[in-house]
């Protein structure tokens, strides 16, 4: 069965901060237990710790809109359906939101995804927090 999953947070930093983090699809100082992302082709491969080896591919790297959407398809675990969209939107000058929905069937990985979620979010206040000044 699909499920949907939401997280939204506001964070203390500019849209256009934020999005140069998440735009940079190599970059994994936010992502809790990945040391290292690579690329192959349209393709994001990491190692995630419990996961073993998971490639994304980036669907959707839009700079105007700033939303990245993603879908893991090659895991260890058979996922029939991942959707990840991630989408910064300014508050104003100094804050910002960002909505992360992600589509998951079977349902039984929700809370494994939403887990990570959570953990990358906290990952994310980190690194803007040490990033912003």
């Amino acid at each position: 069965m699909l499920k949907i999953i939401k997280e939204t947070v506001v964070l203390a930093c500019s849209a256009e901060h934020l999005w140069a983090i998440l735009s940079d699809v190599t970059r994994c100082d936010w992502v809790p237990t990945v040391d290292a992302i690579r690329l192959e082709g349209s393709c994001r491969v990491f190692e995630m710790e419990g996961m073993g080896q998971v490639k994304e591919r980036i669907l959707l790297l839009d700079n105007d809109a700033k939303t990245l959407q993603y879908s893991a398809v090659e895991t260890r675990t058979p996922i029939k359906h991942h959707l990840a969209t991630m989408q910064v939107s300014a508050v104003d000058d100094d804050r910002c939101r960002l909505d992360w929905t992600t589509e998951i069937d079977p349902d039984l990985f929700a809370d494994a995804v939403h887990h990570g979620m959570r953990v990358s979010i906290a990952g994310i206040v980190r690194v803007v927090s040490q990033s912003h000044h």
